[in-house]
């Protein structure tokens, strides 16, 4: 794999680390792509968690879980090569954003595609510390119930699963915003700040790029 997986033009090729870890913490859910001896897609949707490793910023590592009975564990086994993509809000944009009419309506959205090889983690202490990063993110009330409930039942839940670890080698994140069409940032602006929830957060991804003026 290790190549450019995505159509990705100049004004949307983001290269700041801040955005892409952001994008992945807001929008953890992923889609893990890889391939079987085939050569045939296979694709699992995972909660993964990211994890910078150096104080430079540069060595960054995907932490996630499979259900031991996916056909894509044996997969990745002999071919460990895997695509993970996160993908944020989305919305379409009306062309009445622009101060002319000679124009044509588009969607705009936020993804990030990252590669690596997977690493399999199978000792029940390794997994138990994963699933404990995963409720600390998401639930840290159910630590406590997690913590309760008996060894039998923890244990079966453990070998249930099988656990990994992606060092990410190749990083690309697409934030396609309109950014190169400044004369309709500020209706989009105001056309994404009153629509739906996923409106509205592309509308704070634009003042966060600094495409607006919020007072």
């Amino acid at each position: 794999m290790l190549s450019d997986s995505i159509y990705l033009p100049k004004p949307f090729d983001d290269k700041n680390p801040e955005h892409a870890k952001t994008l992945m913490r807001e929008h953890p859910l992923a889609l893990v792509v890889s391939t079987s001896d085939t050569g045939a897609p296979l694709v699992s949707h995972l909660p993964l968690k990211c994890e910078v490793l150096d104080e430079r910023g540069e060595q960054w590592v995907l932490w996630g879980h499979f259900a031991r009975i996916n056909p894509q564990v044996q997969a990745l086994q002999s071919k460990p090569q895997a695509l993970a993509i996160f993908t944020g809000p989305n919305a379409y944009m009306s062309p009445s954003v622009y101060p002319d009419l000679v124009r044509v309506p588009t969607w705009n959205y936020l993804t990030l595609h990252v590669q690596g090889a997977l690493e399999f983690l199978d000792e029940p202490q390794t997994k138990d510390q994963l699933l404990k990063q995963l409720i600390a993110d998401h639930e840290p009330s159910y630590a406590a119930q997690w913590r309760g409930l008996s060894e039998d039942y923890q244990q079966k839940m453990l070998s249930a699963i099988i656990g990994f670890r992606m060092p990410i080698s190749h990083r690309q994140l697409k934030l396609k915003l309109n950014q190169h069409r400044p004369e309709a940032h500020q209706a989009m602006f105001e056309q994404y700040s009153q629509g739906n929830e996923s409106m509205q957060s592309l509308a704070r991804w634009m003042s966060r790029l600094g495409m607006v003026d919020v007072p």
